[in-house]
């Protein structure tokens, strides 16, 4: 049985979504274990400021050169083909080894850029430090700029890893795909534990190359199993190759965008008290968890569909009004429980050995500020996802170079004015703005987005979580003075009671306003469960055995 799990093809998107978001909770509770280490061991201090500072150019490479191919054009020419010729006609022969050919052409073009540019990284790795780096002091310039060396192997490894990954999505092998992002945690925190006893703080770095090494590993054999096998040429003019060069090329210089708003955001927080850079990352990382959990989860197993149906207006619509609540359903609930317990959130992740009571403050503030635009952060890789299934790169480039300009101004201001916590909420403005810029070109580019039908699902989740967020604020008073709040299982009480009653209150109000998010996610997830092999449609109703 355990076999067929992971051979098993998941066709409905909250099914797939469920998978890949459980796959992630279980990531990202190592990530949290992860963060925790290294707030325990190293506090909010200079050590953990190389320590991101360190990851900021390698991270450029991957996102442009792989993150940009995949999501904008490997996925979507690559699905065409498969679909081709997994229909029983003369051609499917022929296109079976166009796909696989396709994949080993873009592997190699893969290898050669990334490796290149990697090398590139490793010799010039101090004037790249100095660049982004220029608050640091130059010991620790070329402390960040000897783990930045390190780590220009993971590009190379996640990149490959991205392309086998593309493949599984392809073939909606969502259980390997969604796992493999276990064992990249897995190996940081190996990193954190012991090789940190052996190489110091570069015992980090090595971690995130071992992670990056079983991200690839463990997806290799799943692709080996539906046909690919790996063979060097490289045709410089393939069709479907260029395809995907033209689809990414927009969405590379979208993310080029992301990523100098990342770089100016690290040399602004170079330049503010010690520590300010690690705070900004720990806050992220929290932030990210519900966004990861629901929003991406949902978006990637939403993707194949959305290609599938790009240009049909009335189904495309359908997939994207049914993605949208049910991403929204989690994120609404969980912006109101971050922002009431985000002190409780951070002692219990965070508050052990160095991390003392004024950096959970800081991070306190920074994550609050974070929570405002979650639903926005969620919503918008659903949003661009959709224009990429359009095989229309384009705006959601325009739209992101004008949210970056804006988040880089208003954190040249802030960032001043307030601190960290200034750079958080500058990124959450931008962010509000440009899931609005994206939902207003959309409807331009198809119409009608069910919008009606979005709404009164968001004021039924408003409601539930207005009431909830109500009773548990009140439950922290209510279990306070039979606690002890200076001790971690004090604090634990705390969180685990006002967590529960909000969670509780959340689903009975979901419940009673007869909310189709509500019954349509749990409907889906019984019937499927343990992954038997019932037939579910995209609305997560069971059409029979």
């Amino acid at each position: 049985m355990f076999h067929n799990i992971f051979k098993t093809q998941i066709n409905s998107i909250t099914v797939a979504a469920a998978l890949i978001a459980l796959s992630s909770l279980a990531s990202r509770l190592l990530g949290v274990f992860r963060d925790r280490i290294l707030a325990s061991q190293f506090g909010a201090g200079q050590t953990l400021d190389i320590y991101y500072a360190a990851f900021r150019v390698p991270d450029l490479i991957f996102n442009l050169l792989v993150l940009g191919a995949l999501s904008a054009g490997f996925i979507p020419i690559f699905s065409s083909l498969i679909n081709d010729f997994q229909c029983e006609n003369k051609d499917s022969k022929e296109k079976n080894k166009e796909a696989w050919g396709l994949v080993n052409n873009v592997l190699n073009y893969l290898l050669i850029g990334v490796g290149a540019l990697s090398l590139i990284g490793i010799v010039f790795a101090l004037p790249l430090t100095r660049l982004i780096t220029p608050g640091f002091s130059p010991a620790d310039q070329v402390a960040t700029a000897s783990l930045t060396r390190i780590m220009f192997l993971s590009p190379l490894l996640l990149g490959i890893s991205g392309i086998i990954g593309g493949v599984l999505q392809s073939f909606k092998r969502f259980v390997i795909y969604s796992v493999a992002p276990l064992f990249y945690n897995l190996g940081i925190i190996v990193g954190a534990l012991w090789f940190v006893n052996w190489w110091g703080v570069a015992g980090l770095a090595w971690g995130v190359v071992l992670g990056a090494f079983l991200h690839l590993i463990i997806q290799v054999p799943s692709a080996q199993q539906l046909g690919f096998s790996y063979h060097y040429f490289i045709k410089w003019r393939d069709e479907n190759t260029l395809k995907i060069w033209r689809l990414m090329i927009p969405r590379t210089l979208s993310l080029a965008i992301s990523q100098i708003n990342l770089v100016v955001i690290t040399v602004l927080a170079s330049g503010l008290s010690s520590g300010s850079l690690t705070i900004f990352n720990l806050a992220n990382n929290l932030q990210s968890f519900p966004i990861g959990i629901f929003g991406i989860s949902f978006a990637i197993a939403a993707f194949p569909s959305l290609a599938a149906v790009a240009f049909d207006k009335e189904k495309i619509t359908a997939h994207f009004s049914q993605t949208m609540r049910q991403i929204l359903f989690f994120m609404v609930p969980a912006t109101a429980l971050i922002i009431i317990l985000r002190a409780q959130i951070i002692r219990v992740v965070l508050g052990a050995g160095n991390f003392d009571w004024s950096d959970t403050i800081l991070t306190m503030n920074t994550l609050g500020f974070f929570a405002l635009s979650l639903f926005a952060q969620a919503t918008i890789p659903l949003l661009v996802r959709v224009f990429y299934a359009r095989q229309n790169s384009t705006i959601p480039f325009y739209l992101g170079l004008a949210s970056v300009i804006i988040n880089v101004g208003l954190s040249l201001f802030l960032g001043q004015k307030m601190g960290v916590a200034g750079l958080a909420l500058a990124y959450s403005i931008a962010n509000i703005l440009n899931f609005i810029f994206l939902w207003i070109c959309l409807y331009e580019t198809i119409g009608n987005l069910d919008i009606a039908r979005i709404l009164i699902s968001v004021l039924k989740f408003t409601t539930g979580t207005v009431l909830a967020g109500v009773l548990a604020q009140l439950s922290k008073g209510w279990v306070e003075p039979f606690i002890d709040m200076t001790r971690f299982s004090g604090v634990f009480i705390q969180l685990l009671s006002a967590g529960t009653t909000f969670v509780l209150v959340y689903a009975a109000i979901c419940y009673l306003l007869k909310s189709e998010e509500f019954f349509g996610f749990f409907t889906s997830l019984m019937n499927r469960w343990p992954f038997r092999k019932v037939k579910i449609d995209d609305q997560g109703e069971a059409r029979g055995l």
